[in-house]
């Protein structure tokens, strides 16, 4: 499932959230903003309840663009379950397994962190 996520509601999910958290910024007149919407049920897919998988209309969430610095969408970021920060991002659109390691690497599980334990 891909949540929206709002100016509202953004601190009350994101700090009760438990899991990795994958936002992509997007808006609605963006070409490869739309096509990244279509990929983003298969990256929820693969996570299942592991991660959550949001989005966020950078349009209708301005505060929200400030806080991330959105100046171009789609803009996407992997936030750590237990400090909340940014652990990876991608400018622009990209594929479904870069977006998998993102998630990856916010959840501990990537590369390195499979080199060298994390």
């Amino acid at each position: 499932m891909i949540f929206e996520l709002t100016d509202e509601n953004y601190t009350e999910i994101v700090e009760a959230e438990k899991r990795a958290i994958f936002i992509d910024f997007y808006s609605p007149m963006c070409g490869p903003c739309q096509e990244l919407l279509t990929q983003l049920p298969h990256v929820a897919n693969y996570f299942k309840e592991e991660a959550l998988v949001t989005k966020v209309d950078v349009t209708q969430n301005p505060k929200l663009a400030k806080k991330y610095q959105i100046s171009s969408v789609p803009f996407c970021v992997a936030i750590g379950a237990k400090d909340k920060m940014v652990k990876d991002y991608e400018l622009g659109a990209a594929s479904v397994d870069r977006y998998i390691r993102m998630i990856q690497k916010a959840q501990g599980r990537g590369f390195f962190a499979r080199l060298f334990g994390s």
